[in-house]
């Protein structure tokens, strides 16, 4: 029986995609179980239903505060007996309660060679700071905002000649390689 993952996504899905894609042609033993959504509109829930991934959309806006939104997760993740999150464009912190539960179980891919540049414009900041190169990282999630335990990074080069968007694109292309390779290396590894 095979690993169950949930990802969690805001936006677009493109990280997603690669997950589900690599998952499938490199035969990895997880399946994701949930996709977990926080923008009802968000175009990521048409790219899960259109891969048969279940979907639970919980608009925070329904909720008291961001604990009653987390209990709402966190029960499903459970029912489906999730053993493992990853974060793909989910534009929200992630509280106590769930970091309670999945402790060194929440990863994350942020676009940006953290510690430098952390928070939502890591690809924006780096080109306004001038950098020469900038990049892509992994990390364990933990109380704080892009502080946790970096389990991997892979740098992008800035090219003088670059724009904002051509950097975000060959970030954006260097994400949805590097995040499936390092889920390909924590299993190979025995950490999930």
């Amino acid at each position: 029986m095979p690993n169950k993952i949930a990802v969690f996504a805001s936006g677009n899905g493109t990280n997603f995609v690669a997950l589900h894609q690599a998952i499938i042609e490199r035969q990895l033993p997880v399946v994701i179980g949930l996709l977990v959504c926080d923008q009802p509109t968000a175009p990521v829930i048409d790219k899960a239903r259109a891969a048969n991934v279940p979907i639970l959309i919980v608009d925070f806006h329904d909720y008291a505060n961001k604990a009653a939104a987390e209990a709402i997760i966190l029960t499903a993740l459970q029912a489906r007996q999730i053993e493992l999150v990853l974060l793909a464009g989910y534009m929200r912190i992630i509280g106590p309660t769930l970091l309670n539960a999945y402790v060194h179980k929440i990863i994350n891919i942020h676009p940006a060679l953290l510690p430098k540049f952390p928070g939502r414009h890591g690809i924006e900041d780096a080109f306004a700071a001038g950098v020469t190169e900038t990049g892509v990282t992994i990390h364990y999630i933990d109380a704080g905002i892009d502080t946790g335990q970096i389990i991997a990074q892979r740098v992008v080069p800035v090219a003088p000649d670059d724009t904002l968007a051509s950097l975000a694109t060959r970030i954006h292309d260097c994400e949805h390689q590097f995040y499936p390779d390092v889920l390909q290396t924590l299993i190979n590894e025995g950490a999930i």
